[in-house]
């Protein structure tokens, strides 16, 4: 099966997953067995890799401006936690499309290291988060072919403190309703260039095409695959 066929969700070390669509899920290495056959991804490796069987601060940016009950990134976001909950690690949520927030001014008050002159939600509740973070994770669903106006607000106030955030590790998740191959193109490169530029180390990737309802996702495979990331952690 050519590998463009599929949307990689996960890569953690040497292993990946990737899964075509809500209706059906393989996974693969990224190194070819003998077989050519799927192989499971161990649970155990990622947990060396990742967080070196210690307790990690994560940050969970939910950035949906739909309810818990119809939001489909969220329902993705939940099961991650649930996943990495079960493994006792600590984690904040921070609601993007509901705490007051605003984008960046670009005024350099901040001069890239200090306070910004903005004392909302980004500021008090969710840097001090950040900053002391082992883990952030973005959740958006897709809009445009991008992530949530919500996110980017986020993203563009990292601004603030880019030194301060570097060197950290992160996991993308995303929903959308085309399923298409090209789907997640563009959304999935800008989040590799800033992994490259805050110089963090992506742990995970869900992709999740094909589901543009609450009950599409919920009977997809990307439920499962976000709860073991966050397991595997």
């Amino acid at each position: 099966m050519n590998r463009r066929d599929f949307i990689r969700v996960l890569s953690v070390g040497t292993m990946a997953l990737y899964v075509s669509g809500c209706g059906s899920a393989v996974v693969q290495s990224d190194r070819p067995n003998q077989t050519n056959q799927p192989v499971e991804s161990n649970a155990d490796e990622p947990s060396t890799i990742v967080s070196g069987g210690s307790t990690m601060n994560i940050v969970v940016i939910n950035s949906s401006p739909h309810s818990e009950s119809q939001s489909t990134s969220r329902f993705l976001a939940q099961k991650f936690i649930d996943g990495a909950s079960s493994k006792g690690h600590n984690i904040f949520t921070f609601d993007a499309a509901n705490e007051d927030t605003h984008p960046c001014k670009g005024c350099d008050h901040c001069h890239m290291d200090g306070d910004c002159i903005f004392k909302d939600a980004i500021e008090t509740k969710l840097m001090p988060k950040m900053l002391d973070a082992d883990l952030l994770v973005l959740v958006t669903p897709l809009y445009y072919f991008g992530m949530s106006a919500q996110l980017k607000i986020i993203v563009d106030r990292f601004y603030s403190r880019t030194t301060r955030l570097s060197g950290k590790k992160s996991i993308m998740i995303s929903t959308a309703w085309n399923s298409a191959d090209w789907t997640m193109e563009a959304l999935q490169n800008h989040y590799e260039t800033l992994v490259r530029y805050m110089d963090w180390t992506d742990v995970g990737q869900v992709w999740a095409t094909g589901c543009g309802t609450r009950s599409m996702v919920e009977r997809s495979e990307f439920g499962d695959v976000a709860y073991n990331i966050g397991a595997g952690l």
